[in-house]
């Protein structure tokens, strides 16, 4: 593949100031807004019916909207004649009766209880301190990795980089409203694991060429090192997006926020990998110097 030549570090400044804009964005909106959280934080009230024929979704939404049901989420659960209603209303032992009548009350008289149940809020609050904890934890042992793997700096770089996408990410859940569940804290990981593979081979391009470029300034040589692992990241990149398309587009709710999650997620790790992650190093001012291993202190032999 032909390596093409395409100034990405000219654009640093640019790039920055974007960067930092996207992220004031959304520190912001996080902190005005907050974000949307699902049942599974929250908590609420779980009940699933099963129909003998698939259902149209938008029905059962409606009739349960007009019968007092808010915050209501309906969605397929298994199969096309399994419904999962999630609802903020406060569980009683009746309740799963009474959304089975609204739903009778439509002529749908093949249509059983499977179950009812509660989700507490003392479970969601558990769940967001966990989810958050392992986001730290995973950010904690890649900064170990990459310190080990490869040079301090480098570890700063693709954990600023990490920690980049991931803020993004929140903000656009945050700032568009949409719905914040377990599934895209999931797929939030994912993204944290992706955007990390793909900062680590230009990483590993960049100290490679340290070692074979002698005569290149680290500014040159992080431009070339970008370009030649252009190719390889625009390909995994568009790929993945193929399929996260025919998931957002035909996966159904139940995925639709974590295949959203996900398209926003790589897209900016993409940008991240090729433009955040190597323009901190260069702030940092990397240097070959710095990957040379500090040489070994030869022992004497004490003579007699």
């Amino acid at each position: 593949m032909k390596v093409t030549q395409i100034p990405f570090m000219a654009m640093r400044k640019i790039v920055a100031v974007f960067s930092l804009t996207l992220i004031l964005i959304s520190i912001g909106s996080l902190a005005t807004k907050g974000l949307q959280f699902g049942l599974d934080f929250t908590g609420g009230t779980l009940v699933e019916v099963n129909y003998q024929e698939a259902p149209k979704l938008d029905d059962i939404r409606g009739l349960l909207a007009e019968n007092g049901y808010d915050d209501v989420v309906v969605q397929n659960f298994g199969s096309p004649t399994d419904v999962v209603v999630r609802m903020a209303n406060a569980f009683t032992p009746t309740l799963g009766d009474e959304v089975l009548s609204t739903l009778q009350s439509n002529g749908e008289i093949s249509v059983s209880l499977q179950r009812s149940e509660f989700v507490g809020a003392q479970v969601g609050e558990e769940l967001r301190e966990q989810g958050g904890l392992g986001m730290l934890l995973a950010l904690a042992i890649v900064m170990i990795y990459v310190a080990v793997r490869f040079q301090f700096k480098f570890s700063v770089a693709s954990v600023a980089a990490l920690a980049h996408d991931v803020i993004i990410t929140l903000g656009f859940f945050s700032l568009f409203d949409v719905e914040f569940d377990l599934t895209v804290l999931a797929a939030l990981l994912a993204v944290v694991g992706y955007s990390l593979n793909d900062t680590i081979v230009v990483c590993d391009r960049i100290r490679e060429n340290f070692r074979i470029m002698r005569d290149t300034t680290p500014y040159d040589l992080v431009n070339e090192s970008i370009n030649q692992t252009l190719g390889r990241t625009l390909i995994t990149s568009l790929t993945t997006l193929f399929v996260l398309i025919v998931l957002f587009v035909a996966g159904g709710e139940a995925i639709h926020n974590f295949s959203m999650a996900l398209l926003v997620g790589i897209v900016i790790g993409t940008y991240s990998s090729i433009f955040v992650a190597a323009n901190l190093l260069l702030a940092l001012d990397v240097k070959r110097e710095d990957l040379i291993p500090p040489p070994k202190e030869e022992l004497e032999d004490d003579l007699p």
